[in-house]
């Protein structure tokens, strides 16, 4: 897929729209119809894509601010279509936790549960980061929902399958510390 610059979009889009407006006014309609065009397609796009793309490559880069940045400058993110809206507030989440927001985290990531995630790996990681976080607050319940959740899709990252291994462990050794601490009450 290719991938466009926002700030070079944003360039393609005035160049082409000044052209069509000089044609335009220098008497030929039909000279500006390509500019009217390419312009209209350049536009089409950042509505319907936003700035998912760029943003997700700051973000491997480990640019966090530079993505927060860039992620903001998709205007309306209810226009994009649902697969880049869903990696929009799933971006947003991750932004978020990056900067130990756990309340804006929690609502990007949900959000991105609500409008939904193209496949189940995004999806499971989703699950995942909330579990994390309803653990780091001692509810337990939630932690168990998500990750409830989380078994029931199809993970195919070895990454992902081992992380929730992981977080299956923690939840074990939490509940055999806990079951540790009630006998030893007991017994006193």
């Amino acid at each position: 897929m290719l991938k466009i610059n926002i700030y070079v979009r944003f360039a393609i889009m005035a160049i082409c729209w000044i052209l069509a407006i000089v044609f335009t006014l220098q008497g030929s309609f039909w000279y500006a119809l390509p500019f009217y065009i390419v312009g209209l397609f350049f536009l089409a796009g950042y509505i319907l894509l936003g700035t998912v793309a760029g943003t997700a490559q700051l973000i491997q880069a480990g640019d966090f601010e530079k993505a927060e940045k860039n992620l903001k400058l998709t205007v309306k993110p209810e226009w994009l279509y649902s697969g880049n809206r869903g990696f929009y507030y799933l971006l947003q989440g991750t932004i978020a936790s990056q900067k130990r927001d756990t309340t804006a985290t929690k609502a990007a990531f949900n959000k991105a549960l609500e409008v939904g995630l193209p496949s189940d790996n995004e999806t499971a990681m989703v699950y995942l980061q909330l579990a994390n976080i309803a653990a780091t607050k001692n509810n337990w319940q939630h932690a168990q929902m998500h990750l409830r959740k989380l078994k029931g899709l199809k993970v195919t990252e070895p990454q992902m399958k081992e992380q929730v291994k992981q977080f299956e462990k923690a939840i074990q050794q939490r509940g055999q510390m806990k079951h540790m601490q009630h006998r030893s009450r007991r017994r006193r």
